[in-house]
């Protein structure tokens, strides 16, 4: 594993500028860990400069081949982005097969993809890399074949013939995602008839965005402690603290220098983050380079349109508390604590479940915007009614009378409060419900230091 990071007077303003080289190493061996590689070595190379043959310099270049051809090892993995040429000339160079971080990334999501989808967004992906790594340099493709029209002009070579039949079978995969798209949009409109708002989880990958997933729908998904755990899309029913119900949407972690053909190609699962009434922003607190992390997210999601300051749409939520000592835990309470309310982020434990609870209470908060709350009297006998409020509207109060009259108070969206006008006979709006407060305080417990065990 070779990581070639500009020396940090030419690293200002580049990509990944904010990262150590050490965190960013780091992170490049963990991707190769996700898909089992056995890494022989790491070392870091301090660029003053890219060299356009062969990105490193010849002292460099020298230095790591004689290192491969000590260790016989197979695979050399760059953690950057190669051009075909310099991809070809370091594999003549090594006497190994190279791949840069996009073909790592690529070859993770090949493995992980467990869905029809999935499997289709991450083979559009690699073949736009495929594509851009057909040149000349490749001997073999400069060789000339014959043909009718039907089967390739006279004199087409093999770098036009590959290069065609790359864009065949792309255009073929597009339009089986356009019919996928079209499914989404018709399941987001069945949901929306119900109607169930979206909650969707982003962040970092390993941030522990399935942990919390399963912690609070109670279901078992795969949450290992790996980058890109999760890559197929997956939605559960989040029941809310006042009965209301939501779609809850796992979706693939995000990391820097995300493979743009990634982004697009996956741009049908993330539009679940694009169409959301609210988005959880998970962040790992505990990581050295969290806040680097949390920029290329937001990053990522300004790419696909959504804009990460809108307060009343995005909650940030600092995960993995359970991994700090109590000093910096009590820092991080207090820093919380003293940010303005719409900025103010909940802190929890995915892990121990500490803290969900004021998350829970949070979205339903920002749910309710927009929503009307109504007194509701009903008549003993009305267990229907009873039983459309409770699937209907978020129940925030109940009184019951001696004579068995029931009164409940309720929070419903605005384009049903015509519905329950009709519905229901007795029904006046209320102005004595206080919104949920959002106070970091809320459903936080301390949580125990964890042992060295």
């Amino acid at each position: 594993m070779v990581g070639p990071y500009l020396s940090q007077k030419r690293r200002n303003g580049a990509a990944g500028s904010s990262r150590l080289p050490e965190a960013r190493l780091a992170e490049a061996v963990g991707l190769a860990g996700a898909i089992h590689l056995d890494i022989a070595g790491a070392l870091i190379v301090n660029l003053p400069e890219i060299r356009p043959a062969t990105y490193l310099g010849k002292g460099k270049v020298e230095e790591i081949a004689e290192l491969v051809a000590d260790e016989e090892a197979s695979l050399v993995i760059m953690d950057c982005a190669l051009s075909p040429v310099q991809q070809r000339n370091l594999e003549k160079e090594f006497g190994a097969k190279i791949i840069d971080r996009t073909g790592l990334i690529l070859e993770i999501f090949g493995r992980r993809a467990r869905t029809r989808e999935g499997s289709l967004q991450v083979e559009l992906a690699h073949l736009a890399y495929q594509k851009s790594r057909l040149v000349r340099s490749w001997t073999h493709l400069e060789r000339q074949r014959g043909g009718f029209g039907f089967l390739g002009g006279p004199g087409e070579t093999q770098i036009e013939t590959d290069r065609r039949m790359i864009e065949e079978r792309m255009a073929r995969i597009e339009q089986d995602l356009d019919k996928v798209k079209r499914t989404r949009s018709l399941n987001r409109k069945s949901r929306s008839d119900v109607p169930y708002p979206v909650v969707a989880l982003v962040g970092y990958t390993n941030a522990g965005k399935s942990t919390l997933f399963n912690r609070l729908t109670e279901a078992d998904v795969m949450a290992d402690d790996m980058l890109f755990a999760t890559l197929d899309p997956t939605l559960r029913l989040l029941k809310l603290p006042h009965r209301g119900k939501a779609v809850l949407s796992d979706t693939v972690g995000f990391i820097s220098d995300l493979p743009t053909m990634l982004v697009s190609s996956f741009r049908a699962t993330l539009e679940e983050v694009i169409s959301a009434d609210v988005i959880l922003h998970v962040r790992d607190i505990s990581h050295e380079d969290t806040d680097a992390q949390s920029a290329d997210v937001v990053s990522i999601l300004h790419d696909l349109g959504v804009d990460a300051e809108d307060h009343h749409r995005l909650i940030e939520v600092w995960n993995k508390v359970d991994l700090l000592d109590a000093e910096r835990r009590e820092g991080l309470l207090d820093n919380a604590a003293h940010r303005p309310i719409e900025l103010r982020p909940i802190v929890i434990s995915a892990l121990t479940g500490d803290g969900t609870q004021g998350l829970l209470e949070a979205v339903e908060a920002r749910l309710a915007t927009g929503r009307h709350t109504y007194v509701v009297t009903l008549e003993p006998a009305d267990g229907k009614g009873l039983n459309w409020l409770y699937e209907h509207a978020e129940t925030i109060g109940r009184e019951d009378d001696e004579d068995g009259t029931i009164r409940l108070t309720v929070r419903i969206q605005a384009e049903r409060a015509e519905q329950l006008h009709s519905r229901f006979t007795h029904v006046v709006p209320s102005l004595a419900v206080e919104p949920i407060e959002t106070t970091q305080a809320a459903g936080w417990s301390p949580i125990p230091e964890r042992s060295p065990a």
